[in-house]
């Protein structure tokens, strides 16, 4: 596979390209490398991107698609995504449609109607219709502009989002080796980087790689002291006040539980997960997409392809399984480019859940050991004490020159302590019990507790007995977390969840080791304040930046579709901010392309002019209103 260079040669139909970005999407220029991907499959060339959400990677196979003759095929694996990529794409003016399972057959026949008639810039499919025999013959018989695979992922057994239907996308290359090709995807490590090469057949396509760092975001992770939802209501009410955001938890009990707990104190939660009957999950995907301030407590079931730009937080109760996992969930945060969280606390019980399951899965081996070695990279990067997006990066090998000044172990660096005698302590203790024993117990024998289940096996005379009183049962477990992270202990995955010393142990015991670890601490009060925006309201703007919120939400209610798709926040903020007076000046704001402009200007041209009338008729004599509120 090859990288490509820095410079391109020069492409005529780039010019046409940027014509497209113009005056359809409304922008006045690409973001790198947006224009050397463009240029690439326009020529014909195939194509992998490494771009992070909420980088631009619909627009590279977007343009191309409306450039080049013919209609693009987008393979796309949820329903919802493509619905909202078409309702977006229509308000540009652009000509798309989707084909999936929600239309009814005689709207299916009058797509492929369009379809075949050269009708459609761009049609949306899943890898499972686009597979069958009369989808197949359907595109035999069409001019194909380009085949964009998003998500490309899912093609790879390792992952985290695997989907088996992926792996038959290579039958594109040879039915249609002509047509260009592009995988994209935002998450991807080198193994599965590979993996979408092998079986998409793209060893000749060019690698275009954005980086992955989304400085928006701010990392905050803590451990889990058994006030788990209390602290999230906290977290919501002082940081996130009416906004969007995703609660992950690991277990659809936990889900429902905590959705209850949201709605009882006032947050506008719904529960999701594939134990909800259809009706009830698409009628909560739809009000998340389409009303504000929504919450969506969720199983990892939900927000594969979720394209609402302005979640604003996104929560784990539990650990993910990878940090491929937590890079992919936490990404569907600030897609605008505003500021937004990604907030997670965890504790030992995740570990031990989290490692039962892969032991009981229906995995070969060798698949049990990659994800042993993926859960064993997360749960390090929740102990480390340095910068949080440097060793984030480094994972998917993208590097920061300097820690981000943006997550918690910059704002409040952790503190550690000397933690030799006492991990002597624990690591004798699981010795002393024979080493099948939880932590739970563990800790009942440190700190000397008298217990039936303790008598029973004679722990009570165990030399580790009544040793460690001078620690909580809090931060015994912190301790036995971090043994376990640092591989000094191994978790009985075939039988209860038992402790077992490694050999990484013998030197900790021995006394030939110094041991640090971090201590236990709450998320501080820097973590807590509530972060600006990337682009900031003044006050004087703020009636006038809600005015023009209210008029988006009236408008996005008359036709049914999400707000955003009418205009994202960043576009209404330079509208406040620019307060632009006729057609020529609104069309220079970000986000207004020609279509929109016509369908939308008159209204929000009033609604500005309207305001500034009324600050004209407030004002005094001796005041000098400014010629150009911009």
């Amino acid at each position: 596979m090859s990288r490509m260079t820095e410079t391109l040669p020069s492409n005529p139909g780039l010019e046409h390209a940027r014509e497209v970005l113009r005056h359809t999407f409304g922008y006045s220029d690409f973001r790198p490398p947006q224009d050397r991907i463009i240029s690439h499959l326009i020529d014909g060339g195939d194509a992998i991107v490494l771009m992070p959400t909420g980088g631009g990677k619909s627009l590279c196979y977007q343009i191309p698609a409306i450039v080049r003759e013919g209609t693009g095929i987008i393979i796309s694996p949820l329903i919802a995504l493509m619905q909202d990529q078409v309702n977006s794409l229509r308000q540009y003016g652009v000509r798309a449609a989707f084909l999936n399972s929600a239309l009814t057959p005689e709207e299916a026949h009058q797509v492929e109607r369009q379809l075949l008639r050269e009708e459609l810039d761009l049609l949306y499919v899943a890898p499972e219709r686009l597979l069958t025999p009369r989808m197949l013959d359907l595109l035999m018989q069409s001019r194909i502009a380009l085949f964009a695979i998003d998500e490309a992922h899912c093609v790879s057994h390792w992952g985290h989002d695997f989907r088996p239907e992926y792996i038959q996308l290579s039958q594109l290359h040879e039915r249609f080796p002509e047509t260009p090709r592009i995988a994209l995807t935002a998450t991807a490590d080198k193994p599965t980087r590979k993996e979408i090469v092998q079986r998409l057949a793209l060893q000749q396509a060019g690698e275009f790689i954005a980086g992955f760092d989304r400085p928006n975001i701010r990392y905050q992770i803590s451990e889990n002291d058994g006030n788990a939802k209390q602290r999230l209501l906290r977290f919501i009410r002082q940081e996130h006040p009416d906004e969007s955001g995703i609660v992950y938890c690991l277990s659809r009990k936990r889900v429902n539980e905590i959705a209850a707990w949201l709605q009882e104190n006032g947050i506008d939660a719904l529960p999701y997960h594939a134990g909800l009957d259809n009706r009830s999950r698409q009628h909560h995907q739809t009000r998340f997409l389409r009303d504000e301030g929504v919450v969506i407590v969720a199983t990892i079931a939900f927000g594969m392809g979720i394209d609402k730009p302005d979640v604003r937080f996104v929560a784990h109760l539990n650990l993910p399984k990878s940090i491929e996992a937590y890079y992919q969930e936490t990404g569907r945060a600030g897609r605008d480019g505003q500021a937004a969280n990604a907030w997670m606390i965890y504790g030992l019980q995740d570990v031990i859940t989290l490692r039962q399951m892969q032991a009981s899965s229906d995995a070969d081996e060798s698949h049990k050991r990659v994800e042993r070695h993926k859960l064993d990279a997360m749960l390090a990067f929740c102990e480390i004490t340095t910068c949080r997006r440097q060793t984030l990066l480094a994972y998917f090998d993208d590097h920061l020159e300097h820690p981000c000044g943006n997550c918690d172990t910059c704002l409040q660096p952790p503190e550690t302590w000397d933690a030799t005698v006492a991990s002597q302590m624990a690591l004798s203790c699981v010795h002393r019990t024979g080493q099948r024993f939880g932590v739970n117990h563990l800790i009942d024998v440190l700190l000397g507790k008298e217990s039936d289940r303790i008598s029973q096996f004679g722990h009570h005379r165990v030399s580790t007995f009544g040793i460690g009183k001078d620690l909580t049962a809090t931060e015994w477990r912190t301790v036995y977390r971090q043994l376990i992270a640092r591989g000094l202990l191994a978790v009985d995955l075939e039988g209860y969840g038992g402790l077992r010393l490694t050999q990484a142990s013998r030197p900790v015991l021995r006394g030939e080791t110094r041991l640090m670890l971090r201590k236990a601490r709450k998320m501080g009060a820097k973590q807590q304040r509530k972060q600006p925006r990337i682009a900031e309201i003044s006050d004087g703007n703020q009636a006038i930046w809600q005015a023009l919120r209210n008029l988006r939400l009236e408008l996005a209610q008359t036709q049914g579709v999400p707000a955003y798709v009418i205009f994202h926040d960043a576009t209404l903020i330079e509208m406040a901010e620019k307060r632009p007076r006729d057609k020529q000046q609104l069309a220079l704001i970000s986000g207004v392309g020609d279509h929109k402009l016509e369908r939308y200007g008159d209204a929000f041209l009033s609604l500005l002019k309207d305001d500034l009338e009324g600050a004209q008729n407030h004002s005094t004599d001796t005041v000098d209103l400014p010629t150009n509120p911009a």
